[in-house]
């Protein structure tokens, strides 16, 4: 007898979602009941807007960030992504605000030196910028490389956190 695909497939909690006006574009912001999931810069509302508390509180969250008063979010995150990519990301949620590292610096603390690509590949999936500061990656050499956000907003959270860009 076969088995519904049903049966086989795994449960996924339900995602709500809610947008937030940064000084730097509009947010969308993912949560579940239990921990924020997304965290995007987008150019458009792209789901219905259903606001929960845990929502309530990220937006609460970034209004301290721009305003310049938060330095360290307290949001429970769930992140969702290969092993090797939720290493990378928990690497991320140590560079303290106001600093940045590099690729290689990551790769090395993972224990794994020539994984740079890799960690870089890692680092532009983050589903939650700004809160995992995948901003405070930069080259080796100490130039920007690329966010998702792109560049001049990468440029614009360094500045904030009082980074001086040379």
């Amino acid at each position: 007898m076969e088995h519904a695909a049903s049966t086989n497939q795994r449960h996924t909690p339900a995602t709500n979602f809610a947008y937030y006006e940064s000084p730097i574009g509009l947010v969308e912001l993912g949560a579940t009941a239990a921990a924020l999931t997304a965290l995007y810069f987008v150019e458009a509302l792209r789901h219905e807007t259903v606001v929960t508390p845990l929502l309530q509180q990220a937006a609460e969250e970034l209004d301290g960030y721009f305003a310049g008063t938060l330095r360290a979010f307290a949001l429970p995150l769930h992140f969702q992504g290969t092993p090797f990519q939720q290493q990378v990301w928990q690497q991320l949620l140590t560079v303290p605000y106001g600093a940045t590292t590099s690729y290689q610096a990551i790769a090395d603390a993972l224990g794994n030196p020539r994984a740079v690509r890799a960690v870089g590949a890692a680092n532009g999936q983050n589903p939650l910028s700004i809160i995992a500061p995948c901003h405070r990656i930069i080259g080796s050499d100490g130039n920007l490389t690329g966010y998702g956000g792109g560049l001049w907003r990468k440029e614009w959270l360094l500045r904030h956190e009082g980074y001086l860009l040379v």
